[in-house]
């Protein structure tokens, strides 16, 4: 299905399944949270939140297992920022949906804005989250789940 054939239900499930495939790559794996949805205009944008508390010195390597899972699947790497207190991946599927991962504030945070779609009605995501829901929750809490690797000190 081209862009130009999807609605915004279509794409956020699409935008849904780009996430689903992210975190699973993932091991171990994180607690995350759905992050507000948004849909306008003519495009839609799905979120998460990692509830996992990623160390400064294990962001390196969650970047990397990222960055390696979208590069596997067709997604290319647009641009990096190298910061050391708020590194970013932002990249773009060939079907043009805008692909990110952001720390704000020793958070991590999953984005994917879909590309120029036909306007609908857009579903909440039917995948539960992995940890709390925090439904009714905004914003969401900062990490606090604690992980022997991803929390990890050391490299």
């Amino acid at each position: 299905m081209s862009e130009a054939d999807m609605d915004m239900r279509e794409a956020a499930e699409h935008a849904d399944r780009i996430l689903d495939a992210t975190l699973a790559d993932l091991r171990p794996p994180v607690q995350w949270a759905h992050g507000p949805t948004t849909a306008g205009g003519h495009g839609v944008t799905r979120r998460r939140t990692v509830m996992t508390v990623i160390s400064a010195e294990r962001r390196g390597n969650f970047l990397g297992v990222v960055e390696r899972g979208w590069q596997r699947r067709g997604i290319r790497i647009r641009g990096i920022n190298n910061d050391r207190r708020s590194p970013a991946v932002y990249a773009r599927t060939e079907d043009g949906f805008g692909v990110s991962l952001i720390f704000g504030g020793g958070q991590a945070f999953f984005e994917v804005d879909s590309p120029w779609v036909t306007p609908s009605e857009v579903a909440e995501c039917a995948v539960a989250p992995h940890g709390p829901s925090y439904e009714g929750v905004y914003p969401l809490p900062r990490p606090h789940v604690r992980c022997a690797f991803w929390s990890a000190g050391a490299p």
